[in-house]
């Protein structure tokens, strides 16, 4: 009986061990991976699904964070296909290191000066300059070496000649979303962000806009990485980013078409 047993157990495994299992659809996809600066997270990852609807083909990965951050881990060797930046200078950096092929400019977007919803104690403010009044105990930017938000904040700043006087105020902040994170928790009275972040919290309510005239334009150069794996496939998605049936869900987001 026991050596029956034995039989059965092993003829099961010689048969399980020969049968053809079904082609798993996913290894055959081309993964591509887009390394995107954090303000673009919820229209890319709503745009992507149409996209992959098309082309089931290809999956789309993403990796988000501030734009400094991002080329840094493209310099050490990450295995990037696609790097969509918020800052023209790190994009060109990169492109200038040859790190880059293929480039579009793909939308720009604004700055803007947030508070809490909660928070009474804090109205629309005709001027920028007037964050050095009592109600701003503390405003958060992001860091300005690795976080365009805070690039173009810390610039509009010292353009309107208040940023030394708020210096002591200013809380850093990896990336422009932990900037909204602040302000949502009320660990800050107010942040600089894109009007794009604040358009998708409810949260947080816009107390100012900052003229463009006091920083650099805030445009989204996207590129192709000469090492991609996948190069065909990534350029039909930076073309897709770019098409005429996307430009709506980039607008539904606050962002402007160039």
């Amino acid at each position: 009986m026991l050596k029956f047993v034995l039989f059965i157990l092993l003829l099961s495994f010689v048969l399980s061990g020969c049968s053809t299992s079904p082609t798993n659809s996913n290894s055959d996809k081309k993964v591509i991976l887009v390394s995107a600066a954090s303000s673009l997270k919820d229209v890319l990852e709503e745009i992507v699904v149409d996209f992959q609807t098309k082309h089931k083909e290809i999956e789309v990965k993403f990796n988000f964070a501030a734009s400094g951050t991002l080329k840094q881990q493209i310099e050490q060797g990450a295995p990037v296909d696609i790097f969509i930046s918020a800052s023209v200078d790190k994009f060109e950096e990169l492109k200038d290191q040859s790190y880059i092929e293929d480039q579009i400019q793909l939308v720009s977007n604004e700055l803007v000066l947030i508070t809490s919803t909660n928070n009474q104690n804090v109205n629309q403010i005709q001027e920028i300059r007037n964050i050095k009044g009592n109600g701003f105990e503390k405003i958060s930017i992001g860091t300005p070496s690795i976080v365009p938000a805070g690039a173009y904040a810390e610039q509009a700043l010292t353009n309107l000649g208040i940023f030394d006087d708020i210096r002591e105020k200013i809380v850093y902040a990896k990336d422009v979303r932990q900037v909204l994170t602040y302000v949502e928790t009320e660990n800050v009275q107010a942040g600089f962000v894109y009007k794009t972040d604040a358009i998708i919290s409810e949260k947080v309510k816009v107390i100012g806009n900052v003229d463009s005239e006091y920083h650099d334009p805030i445009n989204y150069p996207a590129g192709l990485l000469k090492d991609s794996k996948y190069p065909e496939e990534s350029k039909l998605f930076l073309q897709y980013l770019n098409s005429e049936p996307v430009n709506s869900i980039w607008i539904k987001y606050g962002f402007s078409k160039n």
